[in-house]
């Protein structure tokens, strides 16, 4: 009986040494990073080998260290991402290798009904239709984005009476008003087609995806250690890549945001996460960031924006480095903070060109705000500093020459016009401003300190007044000072995409 029991226990130590070995080698089996591939016209979701189908089901399955590959082709979905999560050292990615999240359908003509010659009528064009998305609508119209004066973030024109209607507009007519207790509206789209057309052979999209890329999640939901990247969103009726709730150790890496009905990027709540190398064309807003959010960018070129080009909200920790924008926008750059003096809106901008295309405008910082700017060329835009702090160094406010009239690529901008003349800049400092400055290069029209003014002729006095900015000129004309504003060089070489650097338009925009 001793030997046996003997017995029992070796053969025992034998077994648990053996299933030890066998889960190792089980978890090691797990934890091996694999290469997930997503294709939409050859892969299968419920096959076990081979590529998904769809984007969904390869976010749903993909653990710790696996790599989400697309075809660099046109996906007709959303990367929603909620509650994802890989690790510091095994991060989840998803690469886009240049494929592109498009955001509308083809508009079904079945759908619509002929009121009067030309003029079509919808009624259940778009379920669970809210004032929101419809501030944000369009269609897209043989490749053009048609918005009828209307941006969510800017001045909106009133719907037009469908009897109104040219050929090739649109417009809403509402049923009913949303409540509190539902923001749901009714009514009908309209939509006016030159005369003898059809509307089966018109070449008519809709935004039917709220975004390209979405994230959510909270508390123990929430997003971290994830990698997006070389991955183009464009055409949803909201934001490019919207990004809602937590995320933490979340990098975007070379993605573009292409007509959008909303913002090309926008932060919320409390997300964390870098950008390198971004590209916001067309959008309503280029980058949008609200909340206590906090995010850095770096390497973004930004033209053709709607409503702002840049808008930083709240209590959030911003960054912005090495970057291009071409601002037609209705604002061009807004800092807004909240009550809470103790914690304010903060900006830091290095080596950032912004340059005034159109009609003037301005960079604005208010109160319980704090910009934090080193390096940066602001070209034919007024400087306002309401209130908060600014801390200004080795920078360039200067005028902008003026463009010969180009046609607008979008209909919302065509309104814009132009800059006919030189856009000589203005820069006013308000009272409650905490002012600090130098080495900075000032091209004006004027210079306003509270209620008192300077000129060029008496700019020590600004300087003696404020005992700022010894170290700083005001010129006659633009000078290539070295030192001061940003690095074109630099810029050209890594912020500017090269289909954009090489185009005219682009280039007589540069200094």
């Amino acid at each position: 009986m001793r030997q046996f029991g003997v017995y029992l226990r070796i053969k025992g130590w034998v077994c648990g040494l053996a299933g030890l070995v066998l889960l190792v080698c089980l978890s090691a089996q797990s934890a091996v990073a694999r290469d997930i591939h997503v294709d939409p016209d050859k892969g299968n979701d419920a096959a076990t080998e081979g590529p998904l189908k769809t984007i969904r089901q390869a976010i749903r399955i993909a653990e710790p260290g696996d790599t989400i590959h697309l075809q660099p082709t046109v996906y007709y979905e959303y990367a929603g991402f909620y509650g994802k999560r890989g690790t510091p050292e095994k991060p989840i990615t998803l690469d886009g290798h240049g494929a592109t999240l498009e955001g509308s359908d083809p508009l079904d003509a079945t759908q619509w009904e002929a009121v009067k010659p030309d003029l079509y009528r919808c009624e259940n064009l778009m379920p669970a239709l809210s004032d929101a998305i419809l501030q944000r609508w369009f269609f897209l119209w043989n490749g053009k984005m048609v918005h009828m004066g209307r941006s969510s973030k800017g001045p909106s024109k009133e719907f037009k009476k469908p009897d109104d209607l040219q050929p090739g507009e649109w417009t809403f007519v509402k049923q009913n008003e949303p409540s509190e207790k539902n923001s749901q509206i009714s009514g009908a789209f309209y939509l006016k087609l030159a005369p003898g057309a059809q509307l089966s052979e018109q070449n008519l999209r809709i935004p039917v995806r709220s975004a390209g890329v979405q994230f959510g999640g909270s508390g123990m939901h929430h997003n971290a250690h994830l990698v997006i990247r070389n991955l183009t969103c464009t055409h949803p009726y909201n934001d490019g890549f919207n990004i809602h709730g937590h995320c933490e150790d979340v990098l975007f890496e070379n993605i573009k945001a292409i007509e959008c009905g909303d913002d090309g990027i926008s932060a919320h709540e409390t997300a964390e996460y870098r950008v390198d190398g971004f590209v916001s064309i067309g959008n309503s807003t280029g980058i949008c960031d609200t909340g206590a959010s906090q995010t850095s960018y770096n390497r973004v070129f930004i033209r053709d924006c709607l409503g702002f080009d840049l808008f930083f909200l709240d209590t959030g920790r911003y960054s912005l480095t090495n970057s291009v924008v071409l601002s037609s926008a209705v604002r061009t750059l807004l800092m807004s903070g909240r009550d809470d003096p103790e914690r304010p809106c903060s900006l830091t901008m290095k080596n950032v060109f912004i340059r005034r295309v159109c009609n003037p405008n301005e960079v604005r910082v208010s109160r319980n705000c704090l910009l934090d700017a080193s390096h940066v060329t602001l070209m034919g835009l007024n400087f306002q500093a309401t209130g908060g702090e600014v801390r200004l160094f080795d920078s360039l406010i200067v005028s902008a020459p003026d463009l010969p009239q180009a046609e607008s690529a979008y209909d919302y901008l065509a309104s814009i016009t132009a800059a006919q003349e030189p856009l000589n800049p203005e820069l006013l400092i308000w009272k409650d401003v905490k002012w600090t400055a130098d080495r900075n290069c000032y091209e004006l029209q004027s210079l306003r300190l509270d209620k008192t003014f300077f000129s060029r002729q008496n700019f020590a006095q600004f300087q003696q007044q404020t005992g700022q900015e010894p170290q700083s000129k005001w010129v006659t004309r633009m000078t290539a000072e070295t030192g001061f504003g940003a690095d074109l060089t630099i810029l050209k070489q890594s912020a500017i995409p090269e289909n954009e650097l090489h185009s005219k338009q682009v280039q007589s925009l540069l200094p």
